[in-house]
């Protein structure tokens, strides 16, 4: 509908899986419209190709004999009438734009289109997916990643475009892997719409810019051995020539001196090894890989699954709901078959209307502001609208034994292209006082999230610190406390979501707050307690 598509349009398609489903039926209606445009435009033609076959004939029988063919009254009478009257109604054919419905409904449909940034943020998904899961650019290129069901190969103007945006960016690695890219397809013979040279002239610069003289002067060579007169490739491989030599002057020079300096210098030391442990970055692409994850098998002989009715709850005394350990410290544990599919489809009826770019709290302003590091699109539901959520409250209440009065509303999320959550906490630190400030609740002192789809690959939850990876399984939730409770911030519940590679990764969660919790969950003796 007009309306729905209005509501989007000011939000980044990208971002969403959910929302770019109805940029596919939007293309589907233009490739309808540009079918018909095209059956109008054959119709036009096939009438003015009839009519020109039989003046064809026409003519040719007249100009036989000019004067013996006007001779026949009817002759001369049908030639005044068709130079004064058809000659006319022709024009008016070949002159009728069979365009007005097709472009009509293009200029219309062209305010909902994607925009730069949508196209931007695309690519810049796939790179992310690149780096995380460690795709070389051939993988991507041919499509061929892990479970795909509709393959999709990049043709090498796909991959030129790709290392263009990288460029624009001042990416130069990104831009180095896509231009090879383009450049190896086109070497094999494709035939595309990009030339080589232009490939090559990028290519050259962008390995330049990370320091590589000789390979960058070897490409520009090349470039010209396509294109001799190339104004700038002749400049750059002066320049180039000119900085080896004078590289290679300084490294001779360095050389000699160095050389006299060991024969003064007493012998190094063997220098050992650090123990500096990955950068987090790395730690959290690990767990998303599936790789360094610590579950030594004694930690895991610790983990077990059982039916759970938290204390003989009245709502699950009967039915207990199936609990799984997922992880012991912290204590990360999984719900099974805890949300139907009924309801997975009414919650998200209810918020893909809805569905705005997720923000984030900025510790500086305390404000709710978008992030690169957060790329999906959420929506808020609250219990009054709809039976469904208050139930889905109920019951996240009984199974925590957690009061709800004061924790936020069900928030649904939908990840878009390589949608992802950098590693965070859920909690406020104490060099963030105000950042719950407004809801007048205290600190968000556990987290409850549903998944409500199934991934084909990637969109794992992950535990940084701690080395735990929790896998999205559809109709399950998993669930934590954030703070002690002593009312300190637990760090190692510090969590990501990791990129979604293949499929669409619908979540919902709830955050649960410290107030109304003070006879549910006692606070403890030590700080760590």
């Amino acid at each position: 509908p007009v309306s729905f598509s209005i509501f989007v349009k000011s939000f980044l398609f990208f971002s969403s899986s959910g929302q770019m489903t109805d940029l596919l039926y939007t293309e589907k209606d233009l490739v309808t419209s540009l079918k018909d445009y095209v059956q109008a435009e054959e119709s036009k033609l096939e009438k003015i190709k009839k009519w020109a076959d039989k003046l064809d004939s026409l003519s040719a029988t007249a100009t036989q004999d000019p004067e013996g063919f006007l001779g026949h009254p009817v002759n001369a009478f049908k030639l005044m009438k068709r130079l004064n009257t058809e000659w006319a109604e022709l024009e008016s054919l070949v002159l009728k734009d069979m365009t007005d419905v097709f472009i009509s409904n293009l200029t219309i449909q062209r305010q909902y289109f994607p925009t730069n940034e949508d196209q931007t943020g695309a690519a810049k998904a796939l790179l992310r997916l690149q780096d995380t899961y460690q795709l070389d650019t051939n993988t991507i290129s041919t499509g061929n990643l892990p479970g795909v069901t509709y393959r999709s190969t990049m043709t090498a103007e796909d991959c030129f475009e790709l290392g263009k945006i990288a460029y624009t960016e001042a990416d130069y690695y990104h831009t180095e892997l896509w231009m090879a890219q383009a450049l190896k397809q086109l070497d094999e013979g494709e035939e595309s719409a990009v030339d080589k040279v232009t490939v090559l002239d990028y290519l050259s610069y962008a390995i330049y810019q990370q320091g590589e003289m000789e390979r960058a002067l070897e490409l520009t060579n090349r470039l010209l051995e396509i294109d001799p007169d190339h104004q700038r490739a002749n400049s750059n491989v002066k320049y180039f020539e000119y900085q080896l030599k004078k590289q290679h002057q300084e490294e001779s020079e360095k050389a000699m001196k160095g050389q006299e300096k060991r024969e003064k210098r007493a012998p190094k030391t063997k220098r050992k090894r650090t123990n500096d442990p990955l950068p987090e970055r790395n730690r959290y692409e690990q767990l998303c890989r599936g790789e360094g994850v610590k579950l030594t098998p004694r930690r895991q002989s610790r983990l077990f699954c059982r039916y759970f009715d938290n204390g003989r709850s009245p709502r699950y005394l009967l039915g207990p709901v199936k609990q799984e350990d997922e992880w012991d410290s912290p204590r990360i544990v999984r719900y099974h078959d805890i949300i139907s599919e009924s309801e997975i489809a009414t919650v998200k009826e209810l918020a893909k209307p809805r569905l705005r770019r997720a923000t984030v709290h900025d510790p500086q302003t305390g404000e709710l502001t978008t992030a690169q590091y957060r790329v999906s699109k959420s929506a808020w539901l609250t219990a009054y609208e709809h039976p469904v959520v208050a139930k889905i409250n109920q019951r996240i209440e009984d199974i925590t034994g957690l009061n709800m009065d004061t924790a936020e509303e069900l928030q649904v999320a939908n990840y878009g292209v390589g949608g992802q959550y950098e590693p965070h906490f859920d909690f406020g630190r104490k060099d963030e006082p105000d950042a719950f400030k407004e809801l007048g609740t205290g600190n968000r002192i556990a987290t409850w999230l549903f998944y409500m789809s199934n991934v084909t690959a990637g969109g794992a939850t992950v535990f940084p610190d701690v080395g735990a990876a929790v896998w999205p399984i559809k109709g399950t939730a998993v669930f934590w406390y954030n703070l002690f409770a002593s009312g300190e911030g637990d760090y190692s519940t510090r969590h990501a979501a990791c990129p979604v590679l293949v499929g669409n990764k619908w979540v919902s969660n709830k955050w649960i707050h410290e107030r109304g919790q003070e006879f549910r969950r006692p606070c403890g003796l030590t700080e760590v307690e």
